[in-house]
């Protein structure tokens, strides 16, 4: 076979089908409606960090983590974290349709007496790898799992996702230099990179300036990618996995309530729920 055919055949074979692309076209519009009625229903919570990492999470736990549903804790599993733990909606809404726990449930968000907490709690929710909130900490996490992975000869690999305003936090860049240090190739990490933060732009509150280049100084292989482009995010995580030597880091360009016309590309809806109104709008939008 001629390299040119031989070629054209791997990219075939990494591109989704029609089929698939149109599948999770529309499956990613369903995880999208389960965000914004869970926070409507809870009238709390943080839809727009949430709706910007949906195609993320989305063919992440569907196409690449190496997960049982139906065990939890198997011990050869992929583990995921999620550094940026107040984007719970898209997380849960997730598992939730992976069948981590029923579907029903999701309507339980935030609920004093239920499992589906506002970040998420290892403990009482099935499939949540760590508990988190306070930010900065998901990627020295994920170093010690993967680490551990190593010494014990597992081939279980270690995703993180940070938000871009979380990169503003020591730690990551402290964790970021270990990652490489100690070779942990099976170490990927999730840049949602939707450039707003709690209350304004990220680069008004304390920029990130050549991000790629950051990362690449400190030994990381860079993979920039259009987060909603399920192609390219399918593709970026068969890179990441393919990948030897040293961690990969994948920097999504997001745009903060992706999907929902009123919550794209402003701060307000970092943590406010919809009313009854907004929610109807939203999702005669995701139809």
């Amino acid at each position: 076979m001629n390299t040119s055919v031989q070629t054209k055949k791997e990219e075939e074979l990494m591109a989704f089908t029609a089929e698939k692309l149109a599948h999770y076209t529309e499956f990613t519009k369903k995880i999208r409606r389960h965000i914004v009625k869970m926070t409507h229903k809870a009238g709390s919570g943080h839809p727009g960090g949430s709706l910007s990492a949906t195609e993320l999470l989305t063919v992440l736990f569907f196409e690449h983590m190496n997960v049982d549903p139906k065990n939890p804790r198997w011990e050869e599993r992929d583990c995921f974290f999620l550094s940026k733990g107040h984007c719970t909606p898209v997380y849960y809404s997730v598992l939730a349709e992976k069948g981590f726990f029923p579907v029903e449930e999701l309507m339980t968000f935030r609920n004093v007496d239920g499992r589906l907490h506002g970040h998420p709690c290892s403990e009482h929710c099935p499939g949540v790898d760590i508990s988190s909130g306070s930010l900065g900490q998901g990627l020295s996490v994920a170093n010690g799992v993967a680490m551990a992975a190593k010494l014990d000869g597992k081939s279980r690999r270690s995703y993180v996702m940070i938000g871009d305003g979380e990169l503003q936090e020591g730690q990551v860049w402290e964790a970021a230099m270990t990652t490489p240090h100690y070779g942990l190739d099976n170490v990927c990490a999730i840049i949602d990179w939707n450039k707003i933060q709690l209350d304004d732009y990220v680069e008004n509150v304390k920029g990130l300036a050549d991000l790629a280049g950051k990362w690449k100084s400190f030994g990381w292989h860079v993979i920039e990618i259009d987060g909603h482009n399920l192609n390219e995010v399918d593709d970026a995580f068969r890179e990441a996995k393919a990948t030897k030597g040293k961690p990969t880091a994948i920097l999504a360009h997001t745009i903060k309530g992706k999907g929902i016309s009123f919550m794209e590309n402003t701060h307000k809806w970092h943590g406010l729920a919809p009313n009854d109104e907004e929610l109807d709008i939203a999702l005669k939008e995701l139809v």
